[in-house]
């Protein structure tokens, strides 16, 4: 069993013992796309296992590791928290309820925590960058070779800009940005993760497993 499959089945385990105990879990997430798309998914499912769900939003610029922070979350009484795109880092805490850290940053070491669900090593993934920049630097040779070197393509070109796009992990095209900035750099948008897991197999019978929980709560 890999690394990942061991941490979803602490989490899972740790939702269990909540079901049975008729407890409730906070869910701590960052209010950005990514974080309240995360949620959404984590709250329909608690939900619809018949577990509590009790969210808490960070205000913006409130760091969700700070003390003040972790009282707030202490006094919504939950039995476990669930945090859930905050950015991850080691000895950090959320809360003094058992917690289930559920991140995709890179991190130099694990935080404290009952389960922590992090899918850098587990899955392929690349992201989508796309770079508006002024025709007038066609005519250097060196944007071209940029474009060919780094495995991007023209999109469209106009007489004003022209819109690169390149796929990739974030450090590269962060690496491409700050190369295409001294060309006349327009306007720069990029996606968030498209991924697949490793271990596809492995992740159906986790909602397998989680959809026989929920028929045995059903038939209590």
């Amino acid at each position: 069993m890999n690394a990942l499959a061991v941490e979803l089945s602490k989490a899972r385990a740790l939702i269990a013992c909540t079901l049975e105990q008729g407890g409730n879990t906070a869910l701590v997430y960052h209010a950005d796309a990514d974080g309240v798309a995360s949620a959404a998914l984590a709250w329909f499912a608690l939900q619809k296992l018949g577990v509590g769900v009790l969210p808490l939003t960070p205000a913006k610029g409130q760091n969700v590791y700070a003390p003040e922070f972790s009282r707030e979350v202490d006094e919504l009484g939950a039995n476990i928290s669930m945090i859930v795109d905050t950015g991850s880092r080691a000895g950090s805490h959320c809360g003094s309820a058992p917690r289930i850290v559920i991140d995709h940053h890179v991190v130099e070491a694990p935080p404290q925590a009952a389960a922590f669900v992090h899918d850098e090593d587990e899955v392929v993934y690349q992201e989508l960058a796309l770079y508006k920049i002024s025709t007038k630097s066609l005519h250097t040779g060196d944007i071209e070779k940029i474009i060919r070197d780094n495995n991007a393509r023209i999109l469209t070109i106009t007489p004003d800009y022209f819109v690169i796009e390149k796929t990739g992990h974030q450090q590269e095209l962060i690496a491409m940005l700050q190369k295409l900035e001294p060309y006349g750099l327009i306007e720069y948008s990029k996606s968030g993760r498209v991924a697949i897991v490793k271990w596809s197999r492995r992740f159906h019978e986790h909602l397998k497993d989680l959809s026989l929980i929920e028929a045995d709560n059903l038939k209590d």
